[in-house]
């Protein structure tokens, strides 16, 4: 079935006159609407509360998680799941994927995406969940959730035997504005951190930003004080020449239009730069109900992670 265009899915005022053009075929209102999840996912709150009750629900089932800092303040911390096995023997070991969580750069915590990471260490892997600043307490910049993500990434790596995982097998994966930050990590120039360029072995990002021009224009700019410095360098879509991360991008048709153009294009770049990427559509599905396929080992997200950490069943 072909997937619905984002005409198709996009609210509809036919009693507005359209102003200028700010963006593509957009004009103000229309690109702060293809800003705005709530605007196109209105069961945003629905799915909010069960983020949360699952989350705690998963808890239960697969234990309260490690945590470690990975930096000098208080929010630099991350939950670590250990992974497993399938023999009742000793947890941790084999792969670990860290996952990096969305909320408009303004909100969420590890502890709200526990239900995450439950198949894959069921699965035999290890889950580790950021926490980071939000872009409110960063005085408006996204530079320093960036650097958080990324030196997150880089103490995984150090220390992976301290909760018995495979640096050698690192995954990111990532949601929403969570995307936009690994998408941040996969080009960087690893090297300068004196760690290896294919740290990370693979990555799953869904439902994110990887040109920061559009979402300048949108009203998303009255909360972040965008500089052209962060557009260029914030961009990942930009700076494919240091991507060596093979990558799936995803996005779902019911997302707002932007969030789906900005999927496809981010996958026709790589593809176009012969780095390696496959582009998953999940049909029907909008912006937070996507996320929830990452949490099922046979939902599109769920299946197309664990199978790209060598632990589908």
């Amino acid at each position: 079935m072909n997937a619905p265009t984002a005409a198709a899915t996009a609210p509809r005022d036919t009693s507005r006159a359209k102003g200028p053009i700010v963006w593509l075929d957009m004009d103000q209102q229309a690109l702060d609407d293809a800003y705005d999840q709530l605007v196109y996912a209105p069961n945003r709150d629905q799915l909010t509360q069960r983020r949360i009750i699952n989350s705690a629900a998963a808890r239960q089932r697969i234990g309260d998680p490690l945590r470690f800092a990975y930096g000098p303040t208080p929010v630099e911390g991350l939950d670590v799941f250990r992974s497993i096995p399938a023999s009742g023997g000793r947890t941790g070991g084999g792969p670990a994927a860290i996952f990096v969580h969305g909320g408009a750069w303004r909100t969420g915590s590890a502890s709200d995406y526990s239900f995450v990471a439950e198949p894959f260490v069921r699965a035999g892997g290890n889950f580790v969940v950021l926490d980071f600043t939000t872009v409110d307490d960063a005085g408006g910049s996204l530079f320093p959730m960036v650097e958080q993500v990324r030196r997150a990434i880089g103490w995984v790596y150090r220390n992976a035997d301290k909760f018995g995982g495979d640096r050698e097998r690192l995954y990111l994966i990532s949601h929403s504005s969570g995307s936009h930050l690994a998408g941040c990590a996969v080009t960087h120039d690893w090297a300068k951190e004196g760690l290896p360029r294919d740290i990370l072995k693979g990555a799953t990002v869904s439902s994110g930003m990887y040109d920061l021009k559009p979402v300048r224009l949108s009203k998303r700019s009255k909360y972040v004080k965008f500089t052209d410095a962060m557009e260029q360098e914030l961009s990942a879509i930009r700076h494919l020449d240091r991507l060596v991360t093979p990558l799936i991008v995803s996005y779902g048709t019911y997302e707002t239009p932007e969030f789906q153009r900005q999927a496809r294009d981010f996958a026709a770049a790589v593809k176009a730069a012969g780095k390696p990427v496959e582009l998953l559509v999940g049909e029907a599905y909008n912006h937070f109900e996507m996320l929830e396929t990452l949490a099922n080992p046979y939902g599109l997200l769920g299946r197309a992670a664990l199978a790209q950490m060598g632990l589908e069943k």
